[in-house]
This record gives structure tokens, C-alpha cells and sequence, in this order.
């Protein structure tokens, strides 16, 4: 793989060519960019997949949710619905993708759409009965038909944007200078013990004069299922199966696994043939199965909820998570005041 993609280097160098002349484009003004008289954050990355948006999201939904009118505006990936589509008690993963749908769960008191054109999005949920008074945009870093008001950038600790390369060769979705466009950095999926001189040499790696936060993984104590919970203690002795399809279950694996337990692997996002599901529950016999909250959605209503349970997590800033708080609020506060 290593070699394949070293071979791939020219079509890096194309690529990166034709996502620098867009941005260029929409710097200059040459392709329209769509700004909105509300509030708009936008969560996202410079390298594909991976970096924690679904947690930094959470984390937006529970700080501005208490006060404020909260709408999430995802494209719904790997969904089997087209167009517009505002989330209500007929909805599921497929209809609005994984990330979406538990958003939709989780969190009653907000709205949560999907529209691969995020500005067309916005203005279908301006025009809802209930007016949204923020918008979170779910990984729309690259989206620049829209222009938020405010963006964070994800990268995380193990694989920094500052040392990727441009697809095919790296992961980089667009040249580093994209980091331009942000309002802050966030490093996530740091070790709890990162410490003060690690993140500053961080910080002068990253080489961008913009405010660098430093996150996370906080796992619950307890796996869940609809009715149901099991302390993480009690689970890691128990027989089990661990079943992930996101980027990076390294971290969901390490944490629960045992010598014995049996570790199932998909592509992110996958979408469960019967088959696989089949497969899953003859694997699963007489053990549990603990999946991660994405991939839970997407198969509570296909096995047992006596056998299939999820770990759910959290983003957890290692530091500063009040300075953070203080820079949302001051940015939303701004926004809602003049309007």
C-alpha cells in the first residue's frame, strides 16, 4: 500500500493543483460563497476521516443547546435518502446517515438535517416553523459554497495535518494551507497526560498563528444497549465480540479488548448485509457484542438488544476547555446580538 501510493505521487501533485485553484477561485470571489445572518460554526478536517467531528459536535450541542435554538446540517453520508431532509420520529440511519441519526437520538431538543448542499440546507431550515438560532455544519471544512462564520479545524495527535501529503499519496483533502480558513485548531485523541512542552512544540509545528486546543477520547464507564447497561469493568471479562466500521477503531478496540475477544473490522460508514448480519450473530453465540455508537444505530434493529451493546464517547479537552467555551459563546453571543 505504502508503495502504491508513492507510485500515485503525480496524480498527489494534480490533485493538489486543482483543489488550490478552487480555493483560489473562491478567495477571490470568482465562485460565490453564501454567508447567512445567524450563527454558523463549522466542524471539520483536512484529511480524510478520522479526527473526531461526531464528539466535537456533541460537544458544541451541549454547550449552546442549554441556551440557544441548535440545528445540525450534515450531508448524510452513505445515506438512501436525496435532497433535503429535517429528521422526525420516521427517520433512521438510512435515511439520514449514522452520524446524523444520533445526533437525532441522543440530543431531543435540537433539529438535525442533511443536504449535500449545505447552503440549500440552511435555507430549508430557515424556513422551518421552528427557526434554528445556530447552525452546526458536520464536516464542512472543504464546503465553500457556504461561509460559515466560524471554523474549527481537527487534526489529530498521531497523524497532524502538518505531516500528511495530498491524496493520493497522503490523506490531505486539500493543501495545508487550507488551516488559513479556521478560527481555531483543535488536536484530538491526545494521551490524558500530554504534556505543557509537548503541546507547544505542537503548536509551533502546526505553524499557524491561531488559538490550538488540545482533546480526548473520554470513553464511558458503562456499554449500553436500549434497555440495558453493563459497567466496563464487568464487560472486559466477559466473552465477547468487538465490532467497528469507523476510520480509526484503534482507540474503541484498545480500550476494551481482551486476550480472547474476537475483533471484526468495516469500512466507515458500512452499510450491514444480511449476510455480514447473519455472520455476526453465529460469530456472536453465547457472547455479547460491543460496537461503537455510530455503528449501533445501524444495527440495534438488526440483533438482539439482549446481545448488542455500545460503548458511547466524548470529546474531553486536555486543558482550557473554559477558554474554548468562553470563544464560542463570545462568537454566538455577537452574532445573536446583532441580530
Amino acid at each position: 500500500m505504502i508503495l502504491l501510493r508513492k507510485l500515485l505521487f503525480p496524480f498527489a501533485i494534480f490533485y493538489g493543483f486543482i483543489t488550490s485553484l478552487r480555493n483560489y477561485l473562491y478567495d477571490k470571489g470568482i465562485l460565490k460563497s453564501y454567508s447567512f445572518d445567524i450563527p454558523v460554526i463549522a466542524v471539520g478536517n483536512l484529511t480524510v476521516g478520522g479526527t473526531g467531528k461526531t464528539p466535537q459536535i456533541e460537544y458544541l450541542i451541549r454547550l449552546l443547546s442549554p441556551k440557544y435554538k441548535v440545528a445540525t446540517l450534515s450531508r448524510g453520508y452513505k445515506r438512501k435518502s436525496e435532497g433535503f431532509v429535517l429528521a422526525d420520529a420516521s427517520s433512521n440511519a438510512e435515511i439520514l446517515g449514522d452520524e446524523p441519526f444520533q445526533y437525532f437520538k441522543k440530543f431531543s431538543n435540537i433539529q438535525v438535517a442533511v443536504d449535500t448542499d449545505r447552503r440549500n440546507g440552511i435555507e430549508q431550515l430557515l424556513k422551518q416553523e421552528t427557526i434554528p438560532e445556530i447552525i452546526l455544519l458536520d464536516d464542512a471544512f472543504q464546503h465553500r459554497k457556504v461561509k460559515a462564520g466560524f471554523y474549527i479545524l481537527l487534526t489529530t495527535y498521531g497523524d497532524l495535518f502538518c505531516d500528511d501529503f495530498m491524496l493520493p499519496t497522503g490523506n490531505l483533502r486539500e493543501s495545508r494551507n487550507g488551516a488559513e480558513r479556521a478560527d481555531l485548531i483543535i488536536v484530538t485523541k491526545c494521551p490524558l497526560k500530554i504534556s505543557e512542552l509537548e503541546q507547544q512544540n505542537i503548536k509551533k509545528k502546526l505553524g499557524f498563528d491561531l488559538p490550538v486546543f488540545f482533546s480526548s477520547i473520554d470513553y464511558d464507564d458503562k456499554v449500553y444497549n436500549e434497555t440495558k447497561s453493563i459497567a466496563v469493568g464487568e464487560v472486559k471479562t466477559m466473552k465477547k465480540i468487538l465490532v467497528a466500521g469507523i476510520a480509526k477503531p484503534k482507540y474503541f478496540f484498545d480500550f476494551l479488548k481482551a486476550d480472547t475477544d474476537e475483533i471484526i473490522t468495516f469500512p466507515d460508514h458500512h452499510h450491514f448485509s444480511e449476510i455480514e448480519i447473519l455472520s455476526l450473530k453465529k460469530q456472536g453465540k453465547d457472547k455479547i457484542i460491543v460496537t461503537t455508537e455510530k455503528d449501533f444505530v445501524r444495527l440495534k434493529a438488526k440483533i438482539s438488544e439482549t446481545q448488542l451493546y455500545y460503548l458511547p464517547i466524548k470529546s474531553k479537552f486536555v486543558s482550557n476547555s473554559e477558554t474554548f467555551d468562553q470563544i464560542i459563546l463570545n462568537y454566538v453571543g455577537t452574532c445573536t446580538g446583532n441580530r
